[in-house]
């Protein structure tokens, strides 16, 4: 059986599309931040892409990283040295891409960071606040408030 793979543009198109990234003025740029292999198979997400999660996603044999903090944050230093360095080394040496997206994240609806602890605490969202509706408005369930009652 062959083994399944997505072509590298062809997922930064689907998340950019889905995540809605173009919506947002970010603190740092969403999407591929680092070129890697142009098929995927294997995917390794977390927050941060520190270089424990670099390391580990090298272990597994990944593909991709995708993360929420990614690097290149506006206002840091641009030059390539200490941590930056070792991070962006092991990617481009392994040919692994990483994908970031900030606040593209923090407000999907379904997939959000946002999105998915109020799921877990049983807020039902209501509405967007704040400038370029940056934030999420919601009510505690029923079933939640006897939960956190109890």
């Amino acid at each position: 059986m062959k083994e399944k793979s997505v072509n590298r543009e062809v997922l930064a198109q689907y998340l950019a599309t889905e995540l809605q990234i173009a919506r947002y003025r970010d603190y740092c740029p969403n999407g591929v931040q680092v070129e890697g292999r142009p098929e995927i198979k294997l995917i390794v997400s977390g927050v941060t892409a520190s270089l424990a999660l670099l390391e580990q996603a090298l272990d597994a044999k990944a593909d991709a990283v995708l993360v929420h903090h990614g690097y290149f944050w506006r206002g840091e230093d641009m030059r390539v040295i200490g941590q930056k360095q070792k991070r962006l080394k092991l990617l481009l040496e392994n040919e692994i891409s990483l994908f970031a997206y900030h606040l593209p994240l923090d407000m999907h609806p379904l997939m959000g960071n946002n999105a998915q602890l109020a799921q877990q605490f049983g807020i039902e969202p209501s509405s967007r606040f704040a400038e370029d509706d940056l934030g999420w408005i919601g009510r505690m369930s029923d079933a939640a408030i006897r939960t956190v009652g109890d």
